[in-house]
């Protein structure tokens, strides 16, 4: 029997930028409920959720690190994300595990621009949010700054639960024992009226004893309220903390544990069934007597304990022995073992209850995103996905070593299983296979796995870019595919039309003929000529995209048409219409953010204008440091990374996510066409 119940847990993800001091304050949170001796350090490489000899040696978080304890009978899952925005798709991915947002910010450096991200993510997942500053007790921190600026940001429901006091050095609580005194800003008692305040506007009653009777509420009469108002996102606490030195961890410690929601507390998991069209909303509540429904959102291939799904109880038990279903699959698998997750160990359960985030080992077919259950009657359920950016930061990969081809392609696509935001390509044209993530650190950190974890000596060079092709006017084409061999022959003619589409809207064909001009059965035959020329590309070999063609007319032969007749047939009429239909090749625009010295902005400038890259605006931020956003032809990006740090000293960091797409300059259209037409006719 599981030791709590669900309205015992606490499910919370501690996301922010890198250098928020998420993972020390976990350590802290640990020690303080006696989960573990004493708090370990980032520095010395002791911390239990950053355990991978990488991310020692980098002192920082490279993957979500999972932990939790037991205190004053309640349980507090913690998710510890990596705040590098390389590896923000992993800290996204687990969003979907948790009622609570906490966002982690530094005192020091204020709201940075990974901090703005995850708000916005929480807030499209419809969580509970809560911010922590840390290291409160930093040198030259302006905390009453600081909050100034989260609630600017973030909007007027941000307040403080707690107030720092004596310089950092303690922290005082505002809202069940709203007695004490010597806060740096603010006081006490505004803090606490500020919240009691926001709470009852959720609940008119409440406020009608508050305001009109004049009574003061204790902390256990505006629990309920406090939680719609945490729902509603209508109050988001702020609390205040020093993780290297303890001061406001015992004081987070009770707000996690009596104010942050339990599994029915928070806003309901985003669960539908079916597809397309035929996709409806459905509940799954938090109940240990309803069938058995997870959610996997972790995947980890490990070297000695096979491959291991991580996932979230929503509702019913799982036990040893339970039979899931992983989701629309006929058979199902048998729990062997069933792990609760601390940092690199799995410690063995006999149950789970729903809000429970546990694990299972040697299960080959569990897969990222999956839902387990234990009952057909929940099959095609899924949990609305996650945002993911696109991995737009690309190298070509290929072995050092002939023979280890089948190694290197099953090293690549477990890396691919585990991380939402690392793609695996394979360019037929170029004959090339592309890994792409989101920037240079994700890859470095995957190929140093690809060689120490699964012993593939690779070797890496620029991939070609990921170019489009579309038109940009409307024609028409024709043509008639006519052979004969001396015995039965071949016999297709089709007239058909093409327009543009806007962009995003993909390829669409239609079937305007009438009169049985081209018999019905040979439409898809034209239909798969075209989609040839759209994955080999018309004018420079590139895919083509946002396209409608319409065949309206053709002819046929009653024993010389056949498929492949109309299948040539229509690939060449696509190839005439497309020809006169002034053909483009599009480029991606990347959203580029450039984080340096306030001292480079001017050289920084200048070189994204020489990129063919321009400016959007740019920010100062604390110490010295401006933010810069921009967009960029991704084209232009190679070898940004060693100018960037020539220019900053080795300071200056970078990010980016796709933009759009848009038409490349003539004379590299034209450099592009010639190119592919000279590899055609070798």
């Amino acid at each position: 029997m599981s030791e709590y119940n669900a309205e015992d847990v606490r499910n919370v993800a501690l996301v922010g930028h890198a250098g928020a001091g998420k993972t020390t304050l976990v350590e802290a949170l640990l020690a303080a409920a006696g989960a573990i001796r004493e708090p370990g350090s980032v520095t010395r490489g002791t911390t239990v959720c950053d355990s991978d000899d990488m991310e020692k040696e980098l002192q920082h978080s490279l993957d979500v690190g999972i932990t939790g304890f037991t205190t004053h009978g309640k349980h507090i899952n913690l998710l510890d994300t990596p705040g590098y925005p390389d590896f923000l798709g992993r800290a996204l991915s687990v969003l979907s595990a948790v009622e609570t947002g906490a966002i982690v910010v530094n005192a020091e450096n204020g709201i940075e621009s990974l901090t703005q991200r995850m708000w916005k993510a929480a807030d499209r997942r419809n969580l509970c949010r809560m911010f922590i500053v840390n290291r409160i007790d930093a040198d030259g921190v302006d905390l009453a700054e600081l909050t100034a600026q989260i609630r600017e940001s973030f909007g007027a429901e941000c307040l403080p639960i707690n107030l720092p006091a004596d310089g950092g050095k303690r922290v005082i609580d505002c809202f069940f024992n709203p007695a004490g005194e010597g806060a740096d800003f603010s006081s006490v008692e505004e803090a606490h009226s500020q919240i009691i305040d926001q709470v009852v506007e959720v609940d008119e009653e409440l406020m009608e004893r508050y305001l009109e009777q004049g009574q003061e509420l204790q902390p256990e009469q505006l629990h309920d309220a406090f939680e719609e108002a945490l729902r509603e996102a209508h109050l988001v606490p702020i609390c205040f903390c020093s993780a290297e030195s303890g001061a406001g961890v015992p004081e987070l410690m009770q707000v996690l544990t009596r104010l942050m929601p339990n599994p029915a507390e928070g806003n309901p998991p985003p669960f539908m069934k079916g597809e397309g069209a035929d996709m409806q909303p459905v509940q799954v509540t938090p109940t240990p007597d309803g069938h058995a429904i997870a959610h996997v959102f972790k995947i980890i291939n490990d070297p000695f304990r096979g491959k291991i799904g991580i996932f979230r109880i929503h509702q019913g038990r799982v036990t040893p022995n339970t039979q899931l279903y992983i989701g629309d699959a006929r058979k199902p698998f048998k729990v062997n073992h069933l792990f609760r997750v601390h940092g690199a160990e799995l410690n063995e359960i006999d149950e789970g209850v729903p809000g429970d985030i546990l694990a299972v080992a040697r299960v080959d077919d569990i897969h990222f995103d999956a839902v387990l259950h234990d009952s057909h009657e929940e099959d095609h359920f899924h949990l609305t996905s996650i945002e993911c950016p696109v991995p737009l930061f690309g190298l070509a990969v290929n072995v050092a070593k002939r023979g280890d081809e089948q190694k290197l392609t099953d090293a690549l696509h477990k890396l691919e299983a585990e991380d939402p935001c690392f793609h695996i390509e394979h360019n037929a044209a170029a004959n090339e296979t592309v890994m792409r993530g989101l920037g240079e650190l994700h890859l470095k950190v995957l190929m140093r796995r690809i060689s120490e974890q699964f012993h593939v000596d690779i070797e890496t060079h620029p991939p070609s870019i990921p170019y489009r092709e579309t038109i940009t006017a409307k024609a028409e084409g024709h043509h008639r595919h006519k052979k004969q061999t001396g015995g039965a022959g071949q016999f297709g003619e089709v007239y058909l039309r093409v327009e543009p589409r806007e962009q995003g809207a993909g390829f669409e064909f239609a079937d305007e003929t009438v009169g049985g001009c081209i018999p019905n059965q040979f439409i898809p035959s034209i239909e798969k000529g075209v989609r040839q020329v759209l994955d080999e590309g018309a004018i420079a070999g590139f895919p083509m995209q946002d396209v409608r063609v319409a065949v309206y007319d053709g002819k046929s032969h009653p024993v010389d048409s056949k498929d492949i007749a109309f299948a040539t047939a229509g690939k060449k009429a696509f190839l005439e219409a497309v020809d006169k239909a002034r053909p483009a090749i599009l480029e991606p625009i990347v959203k580029i953010r450039i984080t340096a010295s306030d001292s480079n902005m001017g050289d920084l400038a200048g070189d994204l204008s020489g990129r063919r890259g321009r400016i959007s605006g740019s920010e100062s931020k604390s110490r010295g440091r401006v933010v810069i956003d921009g967009e960029v032809p991704l084209a232009e990006l190679e070898g940004y990374e060693s100018r960037l740090k020539s220019i900053t000293g080795g300071e200056g960091t970078y990010s980016i996510e796709l933009s759009h797409y848009e038409p490349v300059p003539g004379n590299i259209q034209k450099q592009l066409a010639d190119a592919y037409q000279r590899a055609s006719d070798d």
